[in-house]
């Protein structure tokens, strides 16, 4: 039988039964959007997680400690770790060098200090950071009130919102008033002969100079209140709830803990960092420019160590979502069986007229094979759009929640172009399985028997 002539049959046999085969249709209809409205909310989670995560650009970021002071994201001291004799200590000169590395766009310290904040005759401690002009494209300063800092080097300050309710009723009074921060300043030991003396009794000789620590004051002014806190996440360097300009931050010379290490090694000259965070151009370089920073004798950590057990949750996500989604599906399928097996009951006469024509059992069983292979076609194009249509009003429905709770409204679904032709090649791949069993059915039935049917 030409294939031309299979068409014509298929077609007309499913038009006699319009209602019987629509709904059959339906219901494969009904289980692609299942199938797709669930692994859609797994890829638009999971781009969701990685928009976001990419805008705060920790993707692209590496952040370099000392071998001596390195203990990993979260890990308490341990009484058994001892500090490396050869380990190196993070300065200026370091920084400088690291900023001369392959496809590294940035270099700058983490300069955080605990100190006191006074306004309005009240004083509250808190963890100050300074924050480097490329952070003003970090998601976390979304719905800001106020504004981003007006240059690098500003005498202004950025208060977390919980912070700016201690200081005030009302968080948003607080733009444009000023605060006094107070801090201890490292500052070079003045040289003279007591000095000297006392120090090389403490140190021994070929140790001179030294530092002081002396207690300062600063005026700044509120610009802008944040909700989020824009460190907090990556290697426990979170719960800032002041921030500063990085340049305003590092005029201050405010003592950091590992001063006391650059004193004790000689080097009490250059200001010592903490931590110093790495830009590069792109995620893809991470690794490289992480592998060049260990050559040199630096402890690294970034984002893509943390991600490979993501990526393993995400995987595993969208398999049980993938699989709850096929049981609708598989519900569908046996509706496909059921209609094509009626159908042979029914034209059993006109199967025996078809063979007594000529028709093989090939011939037979293609007609019934087609048929499924078009209710499956159809209900694969049906469901892809209703599965986008339910997809739609999961993030329209989330949106006026989180509206309703004052935060942004999000995009938790996405139907890329590889879901929607998979889900219409699985349905159509489906309903061709189911129909294998009344294609072979209807092709064994034997001419005679089927003429004498009534």
């Amino acid at each position: 039988m030409k294939t031309r002539d299979l068409s014509e049959l298929a077609v007309r046999n499913l038009r006699e039964a319009v209602l019987r085969n629509s709904l059959t249709t339906l219901g494969v209809a009904v289980g692609v959007a299942s199938l797709v409205a669930m692994l859609s909310l797994g890829v638009g989670l999971q781009a969701l997680a990685s928009q976001r995560l990419t805008r705060s650009g920790l993707f692209d970021a590496v952040f370099v400690t000392s071998q001596r002071n390195f203990r990993g994201p979260g890990r308490p001291p341990s009484a058994e770790s001892k500090p490396k004799q050869n380990s190196r200590i993070l300065d200026e000169d370091v920084r400088q060098q690291l900023s001369k590395l392959s496809n590294v766009t940035e270099v700058y310290p983490q300069i955080r200090f605990v100190t006191d904040v006074r306004y309005a005759g009240k004083t509250e401690s808190t963890a100050v950071l300074g924050l480097p002009d490329s952070s003003r494209s970090s998601g976390a300063f979304d719905g800001i009130t106020g504004a981003f800092f007006s240059s690098p080097s500003a005498e202004e300050a950025i208060l977390q919102i919980d912070f700016a309710k201690v200081l005030a009723e009302q968080p948003a009074s607080l733009v444009g008033k000023e605060l006094i921060l107070r801090y201890a300043e490292r500052a070079a030991l003045s040289k003279n002969a007591d000095d000297e003396d006392l120090l090389d009794s403490m140190m021994g000789s070929g140790k001179p100079g030294g530092i002081s620590i002396v207690p300062r004051e600063k005026k700044l002014r509120v610009v802008g209140v944040i909700e989020s806190d824009p460190s907090a996440g990556i290697g426990g360097f979170g719960g800032a709830r002041v921030y500063l300009p990085l340049k305003t931050a590092e005029q201050l010379h405010v003592a950091q803990p590992d001063d006391l290490q650059a004193f004790l090694s000689g080097n009490s000259a250059k200001p010592a960092y903490m931590a110093l965070t790495v830009r590069v151009r792109s995620p893809k370089d991470v690794l490289q420019v992480e592998t060049a920073i260990k050559e040199l004798g630096f402890a690294t950590f970034s984002l893509l160590d943390a991600t490979k057990g993501l990526r393993l949750v995400f995987t595993v996500f969208d398999l049980f979502l993938g699989l709850f989604g096929s049981l609708a599906l598989t519900v569908a399928s046996l509706g496909i069986i059921n209609t094509l097996v009626m159908a042979i009951l029914e034209r059993r006469r006109e199967i025996g007229i078809l063979k007594a024509l000529g028709a093989t059992n090939l011939d037979v069983g293609s007609l019934f094979f087609a048929e499924a292979g078009v209710m499956g076609l159809f209900g694969g194009l049906f469901g892809v759009a209703l599965g986008w249509l339910i997809g739609r009003a999961l993030s329209w429905g989330t949106t006026i929640y989180l509206h309703s709770q004052n935060l942004p409204g999000v995009k938790i679904t996405y139907v890329p172009w590889w879901l929607a032709f998979g889900a219409i090649v699985f349905a159509t791949a489906v309903s061709l399985g189911a129909g294998l069993y009344p294609a072979a059915r209807a092709a064994r039935l034997n001419p005679v028997e089927a003429l004498r049917y009534e």
